[in-house]
């Protein structure tokens, strides 16, 4: 998914969104605390225009691999993007990437102005993979700098208890928590992975 619509940067998602969520929870067919919240939150964007660019919310989706985190982030950025709004999709360790060549040849900061200036950035599988060792300063520099003035999904497959040993740097991922959850909604996805449910038999499935 790449940066896709107006030059007006919005910080947030309208309400438009919600059709679309709906749509790939009943595709899921989740039932889980995660799903009832997720819907909750979309109820609660206004049914227009009106106050979106005052949001400024965040959004973290947690969970277990194959629960459906990168599928509702997915469908999320899609939404936006028909919308007009600006989106950017990376997985963690492709950010990092990106933004380690930056440093390299010397475009670290007009890419860091990409990263800030997008409607919604929407991070995906962090934990998946082993980061850089400045893994935890980067994305604490580019939620500091997103904070308050555009929205970010960040997915992960860890509690937010264990980012730190993740990370490698507590300081720096406590002030990045602090500042994704302050605006922020926490959902969490179910337990089971949906790619193995749907291999066990059905009552078996039906749990």
């Amino acid at each position: 998914m790449a940066i896709v619509g107006s030059n007006s940067v919005t910080p947030s998602i309208n309400a438009a969104v919600r059709p679309f969520i709906r749509e790939r929870l009943r595709a899921l067919s989740m039932t889980c605390r995660g799903a009832r919240k997720l819907r909750a939150v979309f109820k609660s964007l206004p049914p227009s225009d009106e106050a979106v660019e005052a949001r400024h919310e965040d959004s973290l989706l947690l969970g277990p691999p194959g629960t459906g985190k990168s599928h509702l982030a997915q469908a999320i950025g899609q939404a936006a993007i028909q919308q007009g709004y600006r989106v950017l999709y990376r997985e963690t360790h492709k950010l990092l990437d990106e933004l380690a060549e930056a440093t390299l040849d010397g475009t670290r900061r007009e890419h860091l102005e990409l990263l800030v200036s997008v409607s919604l950035l929407i991070i995906d599988d962090c934990g998946m993979r082993k980061l850089p060792l400045t893994a935890a300063e980067d994305l604490l520099e580019i939620v500091m700098r997103r904070y308050e003035r555009a929205s970010t999904l960040l997915t992960s497959n860890r509690p937010v208890e264990d980012w730190g040993k993740l990370l490698g740097d507590s300081a720096a991922v406590t002030a990045m928590l602090d500042r994704l959850l302050h605006h922020g909604h926490v959902l969490k996805c179910c337990p089971r992975s949906w790619r193995t449910k749907t291999d066990l038999p059905p009552q078996e499935a039906a749990g």
